[in-house]
């Protein structure tokens, strides 16, 4: 007995696109099963602001809101390169010293040696990269756990910070364009250019995907949201450039102090290509898979040692660059570059941000949030005259309070089956 089936023509199901109620819900569905994403650093970023702005009104000066983008630079460069390192479940505890050492490399190099800058920057660059290739290769090939490895190389590299500085010589960094990266702001005009550009950049990323899952008939966020996302950036961009391009010298007959600082659009262009290694090639899709489950990973075919290798390697690098914006807004290199709390300073940005201390979790822009957050936690806690101890009390709890708020909602996600 055969059986017909019948097919009716017509047009092909296209997924409908969720309402804006129906994202609103979806998204606080999200929230309730654990998967805040980067709400709370943006929440207690917003709070710190609104706090420091009542006690200091001071806090919201033109001058002042430059001086948080040239204060947690070098933390937040060094935070980038932390998070590959937590996407895996590791940690990189001689980042500060790494990037203290670079920066020692970089003062010889220019200064003592008398070569170009660009030299100067890439000799540092490489000393990154090697420290980042021994430590990788010490925790993969070796099996060494990284806590141990990186813990020795931060007193190693403490000591060859020493070494270089010869035991406690400062060196100056005089070169102008190392000296402009982050004390030099752009012309006002082309920060409104870089604006422009950033936000047409976006919307055309944003709209090209809202088209492509749309002719695919995937689900998409509503049009409207992709608008509002948009309109959002353009408007905190907008409002920061404006801002940053007023007038903020005292004196304009002696010189003239408005722009967009230089290490601003530096940090912007790293941000960006290191958000789309992560998130657009199958480099960063190996990442999280090896720190979502390391031996499935392996069983699917990807090579985790070199995984495991190469974030050490990203994470020194970027210490690297943070150690070259650091010497730069000091003009100079001494025995403390990178020590004192930079390390803790970095490592809190990158877990106050987002990004997960159990690894499989986190995104660049995580660094970035919590960079904002730990700047603006030491500024504001300066201008009120708190004491060194007031502050490291309060920056201890508000990373001690992000740590919480990964640990709950990952097990929030873990009961509700959203992991």
């Amino acid at each position: 007995m055969s059986t017909t089936v019948v097919q009716q023509e017509g047009p092909a199901a296209v997924t409908p696109s969720p309402t804006v109620g129906g994202h609103v819900r979806d998204y606080l569905r999200r929230v309730r099963g654990g998967d805040l994403g980067a709400l709370p650093a943006v929440l207690g970023l917003v709070t710190l602001c609104v706090i420091f702005s009542i006690a200091r009104p001071t806090f919201l000066t033109a001058g002042n809101f430059a001086n948080l983008f040239t204060q947690g630079a070098a933390v937040t460069l060094i935070a980038m390169g932390l998070v590959f390192v937590l996407l895996l479940g590791e940690i990189d505890l001689s980042a500060g010293f790494a990037s203290g050492v670079c920066a020692a490399v970089l003062a010889n190099v220019v200064t003592v040696l008398g070569y170009p800058w660009y030299v100067a920057v890439l000799a540092a660059v490489v000393t990154g990269v090697v420290i980042g290739t021994i430590l990788g290769a010490l925790v993969a090939k070796v099996g060494i756990p990284s806590f141990v490895v990186t813990l020795a190389a931060f007193l190693a590299l403490q000591g060859v910070v020493l070494l270089l500085m010869e035991e406690g010589k400062n060196i100056s960094v005089r070169d102008p364009v190392l000296v402009a990266i982050a004390n030099r702001n752009l012309p006002p005009v082309l920060g409104w250019a870089l604006f422009a550009l950033a936000v047409a950049g976006f919307a055309a990323v944003q709209l090209a995907r809202y088209r492509k899952r749309a002719a695919r008939g995937l689900v998409n966020d509503p049009l409207v949201v992709v608008l509002v996302r948009i309109g959002v950036l353009a408007l905190v961009l907008g409002l920061a450039v404006y801002v940053l391009n007023l007038e903020r010298s005292r004196s304009v007959l002696i010189a003239s102090l408005k722009g967009v600082p230089i290490v601003v659009p530096i940090i912007a262009v790293l941000l960006v290509f290191w958000t789309f290694v992560l998130k657009r090639t199958s480099y960063g899709r190996h990442i999280y898979a090896v720190g979502g489950n390391r031996e499935a990973a392996r069983r699917a075919g990807i090579n985790v040692d070199r995984i495991r290798i190469s974030v050490f390697v990203i994470c020194s690098t970027m210490a690297a660059i943070g150690g070259i914006v650091a010497a730069s807004r000091a003009n100079s290199v001494d025995p403390n570059t990178g020590g004192s709390n930079v390390l803790l300073y970095a490592v809190g940005a990158a877990v106050i941000g987002g990004t997960s201390l159990f690894g499989g979790k986190g995104r660049v822009l995580d660094a970035v949030l919590g960079g904002a957050v730990v700047a603006v936690i030491e500024n504001g806690m300066g201008l009120l005259n708190s004491s060194s101890g007031e502050k490291y009390v309060f920056t201890g709890v508000i990373l001690l309070a992000a740590a919480t708020v990964d640990a709950l909602s990952r097990r929030r996600a873990a009961a509700t089956g959203n992991r």
